[in-house]
């Protein structure tokens, strides 16, 4: 991966939109297209077929990406609990937080990135960072899909099966063709089960309905092939880490626990960005947590 390449190319993009006869609005707006354009080729330009794993101190070893776990991007309601707004960020508040972001040079990464970063330590862009999304939320597609393109950044999202296409009783959630959208604009699906069980509580037929199906499912939607992971409720246990290997799976993502000193690419870290945190708060957290 060239960075050095990609920055040069950046900044010619960027200088020659300012040379343009154009509105300050239409030359923002073509200069997030082509930087985006520019990342989009970048994270496509990852070849991860001849990567070898690594051995698991070396992974530990390098200096973890900064991963943000959203789940609903919408304003409060009455009937939301004071632990519901954790999960909850209202949207000015996600805006404010993307743009600040941006505005302190984060650049987004793909998974390819990461796993080509852990496993042979392959150079990331400047201050890199994963967005990553849970459970299939509608309002990741109507409301976050377009806030981030503002900004050129991509986010991986992890899909519950059991929900596409419904209408819930206080959320609704994602049809098959939104989930397509995503994943051919750039944005990487992943699996989150069929029914947000318990990983830790999967015995015999479990591993078919919770991995398998879901698996299929996903990549009949996409064309592409499921290879995150990201555990329900963050749980995770070392037994079943061989099941989502078998599966082909190469990352499963956790939450804020310590990471497995034999498998860290199967216990990755995220942390939940939640809905009480001013960006300044986000900031903070991203640097005290990785």
């Amino acid at each position: 991966m060239k960075y050095n390449s990609l920055s040069l190319a950046l900044s010619s993009i960027i200088f020659l939109s300012s040379c343009q006869t154009k509105s300050p609005a239409e030359k923002t707006n073509d200069t997030t297209e082509k930087i985006s354009a520019a990342v989009e080729n970048t994270i496509a330009n990852v070849d991860i077929s001849k990567i070898k794993v690594a051995d698991a101190a070396t992974i530990i070893a390098r200096k973890q990406v900064p991963i943000l776990c959203y789940h609903q991007v919408r304003n409060w309601t009455e009937k939301d609990g004071k632990v519901g707004k954790d999960y909850i960020v209202p949207i000015q508040n996600f805006k404010d937080q993307m743009k600040m972001l941006a505005d302190s040079g984060y650049h987004t990464i793909s998974p390819d990135q990461l796993y080509a970063y852990l496993n042979t330590g392959a150079k990331l862009p400047s201050k890199p960072i994963m967005l990553t999304f849970d459970d299939t939320d509608l309002d990741q597609f109507t409301i976050v899909r377009p806030t981030l393109d503002e900004f050129g950044f991509k986010a991986m999202y992890f899909i519950m099966t059991v929900s596409i296409g419904r209408k819930g009783k206080f959320v609704d959630y994602m049809s098959s063709a939104q989930i397509k959208q995503l994943a051919d604009e750039g944005n990487v699906i992943g699996s989150h089960t069929y029914d947000h069980k318990n990983f830790k509580k999967y015995t015999g037929k479990d591993w078919e309905e919770q991995l398998d199906k879901p698996t299929k499912k996903l990549e009949e939607i996409t064309g592409k092939k499921m290879t995150e992971f990201a555990y329900p409720f963050g749980l995770w246990n070392a037994e079943g880490i061989p099941e989502l290997k078998k599966r082909g799976f190469r990352m499963a993502f956790q939450l804020s626990t310590k990471r497995d000193e034999k498998d860290p690419l199967f216990t990755i870290r995220r942390i939940i960005a939640s809905g009480y945190w001013t960006p300044k708060t986000l900031s903070n957290s991203i640097k005290n947590s990785f």
